[in-house]
């Protein structure tokens, strides 16, 4: 919790004084009594007070000021919304490593299963635009609230090719980002890159990465498989496809995103889980002003109803 008026607490000094007050008040009455009568003549010549309940009310009172100075300072706290208007733009390496078995069934398998998952966790407002790459980039479909349109396009995608990530990801920030009017914001984005290569095509993806930063989209990367994974060559044999995590985790520091390395296809619904938390929700700051306040006028009327149910007055 944090406070937008904290100066206000400064009303809290008024409490230990009023302690400090009550109880002097308390001994000058005990020593009136005292001098009234003898100790042993005090039960008959003068009435006996209860003992707890006289001090009851006043500590709702005290309580009562507590409460309403925290009002006063405007307490607020963060809480978790989802973002509404969010753009996210799944985009999926379809090269022909991807094919791969070290995560099973394929690489790309685990990514389209994943990738389904994750549709299913987005809440159904945000827009979720779906991208392949090889050598080049394709876009599947636009940033869409339609799940199942993704899940079909994502359904016919076969590994082929070599990986060009730079241009697929300046690509995919054009997808991310629509044209807005003058003065206005685009809407929040990210991009979710799944890879499990070396960039070999194209332009450099870490110039792709610092203008996504430039624009405000994060890149959140999976580098997914093994450096055990491997590939038929033409010819016979196999040829080794391991991924490349090092130039992924640049590429989301650079942009303002997360980085992920994964082995295994459950690791990757993980991430994918825990992405569609991240990127749909964000965090605000909601005033708790009212519910101090009321609060406060509660114990008040506490403290007052007690005082007039023991003693018929209010103090």
């Amino acid at each position: 919790m944090t406070l937008q008026a904290p100066l206000f607490l400064l009303v809290l000094l008024v409490a230990p004084v009023a302690v400090f007050l009550y109880l002097r008040r308390e001994r000058a009455n005990q020593a009136g009594r005292a001098a009234f009568a003898a100790p042993a003549m005090l039960p008959a010549v003068a009435p006996v007070l209860p003992r707890w309940r006289r001090h009851v009310p006043l500590a709702a009172y005290l309580l009562a000021l507590i409460v309403l100075a925290v009002a006063l300072a405007r307490p607020q706290v963060a809480v978790s919304v989802p973002i509404e208007q969010a753009r996210i733009v799944l985009v999926t390496d379809h090269s022909g490593s991807m094919a791969a078995k070290d995560v099973l069934p394929t690489r790309l398998d685990a990514a389209r299963r994943a990738a389904t998952d994750f549709l299913g966790r987005v809440p159904a407002r945000v827009q979720v635009g779906a991208m392949i790459y090889n050598q080049d980039p394709e876009v599947l479909e636009a940033p869409t609230r339609d799940r199942r349109a993704i899940t079909e396009a994502l359904a016919s995608v076969v590994p082929a090719g070599s990986t060009a990530t730079g241009a697929a990801l300046l690509l995919a920030l054009k997808v991310a980002q629509p044209a807005v009017a003058p003065g206005e914001r685009p809407p929040p984005a990210a991009i979710v890159l799944i890879s499990d290569g070396e960039s070999v095509r194209g332009s450099d993806p870490l110039d792709a990465a610092r203008e996504a930063e430039r624009l405000g989209v994060p890149v959140y990367t999976v580098a997914l498989g093994t450096p055990q994974g491997r590939i038929p060559k033409e010819g016979g044999g196999t040829v080794p496809v391991p991924p490349d995590p090092e130039t992924l985790a640049e590429i989301a520091e650079i942009s303002g995103g997360s980085a992920y390395a994964v082995d295994d296809s459950s690791r990757l619904s993980e991430v994918y889980e825990r992405l569609g938390r991240q990127l749909t929700r964000k965090t605000e700051q909601r005033q708790i002003t009212a519910g101090f306040a009321g609060g406060g006028l509660a114990l008040l009327v506490v403290g007052a109803g007690m005082s007039l149910w023991w003693f018929g007055r209010v103090p």
